[in-house]
C-alpha cells in the first residue's frame, strides 16, 4: 500500500523517541508499504532546522538524503495540480504544509501516516 508519511511521523521514527503508535511503527517496518515522503515536508524540516527549531546532526540536506532511503522512502514531488488543489481546500487547517500533504493524498488517492487530528478532518484517509 502506498502511504504518505507526515513529517512529524519521520522524525520520531529517525529519533526512536517512543512517540511513534504501535501502528505507525509496523506501517514504517512493513517491507511490502511504499512509502512516500512529500518535498512539503523536507521544506519544513529544512526551514525549522535553518531557523534553530529543530536540531538535525547534520545539514537537513544531508539528512534527508541519508535518512529517506534508511526507512526506505521515496521523494513525493509537488505538482501543480496538488499545489492549486492544497490552496483550494477548505481552511481546517492553518498549516500551508499540511494542507499540501491532504491534496497529494487526495490526488494521489493514499493515506497519510499522521497523528494530526485537524488532517482527519479533511476528507483523507488517516493511519496512526
Amino acid at each position: 500500500m502506498r502511504i504518505l508519511v507526515d513529517t512529524h511521523a519521520l522524525l520520531w521514527a529517525a529519533a526512536d523517541n517512543g512517540r511513534l503508535s504501535s501502528r505507525a511503527r509496523d506501517v514504517l517496518e512493513d517491507p511490502t508499504s511504499d512509502l512516500l515522503f512529500s518535498a512539503a515536508s523536507a521544506y519544513e524540516i529544512a526551514v525549522k532546522a535553518a531557523k534553530g527549531h529543530l536540531e538535525l546532526p547534520e545539514d537537513a540536506a544531508t539528512w534527508l538524503a541519508t535518512r529517506l532511503p534508511a526507512f526506505g522512502m521515496s521523494p513525493l514531488a509537488i505538482s501543480v495540480e496538488h499545489a492549486a488543489a492544497a490552496a483550494a481546500l477548505p481552511p481546517i487547517h492553518a498549516d500551508p504544509w499540511d494542507r499540501v500533504l491532504v491534496a497529494q493524498a487526495r490526488i494521489e488517492d493514499i493515506p497519510i501516516l499522521t497523528v494530526d487530528s485537524i488532517i482527519s478532518r479533511y476528507e483523507v484517509t488517516t493511519i496512526w
